[in-house]
């Protein structure tokens, strides 16, 4: 099974994929794990900006997914994990 995580609750761009493995001591493993950091963007405003952290999900997503999926090697996945809180409600719903 691949589960295909996204995190997007404040001001990073995240998603991994992780795959069952089928060993009861460790039954999952990270196959790829991508984050597109703002800091750079917030820093000039000394702390994040609710208004440009989503704007900049928006920008990110897309990219972000697609080269997970990319360097874990899968073309499909079996389920979807998201963040859904806490966290910045503009960036959470690009997440969702």
């Amino acid at each position: 099974m691949n589960v295909l995580g996204i995190e997007t609750s404040c001001d990073e761009t995240a998603a991994a994929v992780v795959r069952t493995t089928g060993e009861p001591a460790r039954p999952w493993r990270v196959e790829s794990n991508v984050i597109a950091s703002q800091t750079d963007i917030h820093r000039e405003w000394g702390g994040i900006v609710p208004e440009l952290a989503s704007r900049q999900h928006v920008r990110d997503i897309c990219d972000v997914v697609e080269r997970v999926l990319t360097d874990a090697g899968v073309a499909a996945y079996d389920a979807i994990a998201v963040t859904q809180g806490p966290g910045l409600v503009g960036s959470l719903l690009v997440g969702l």
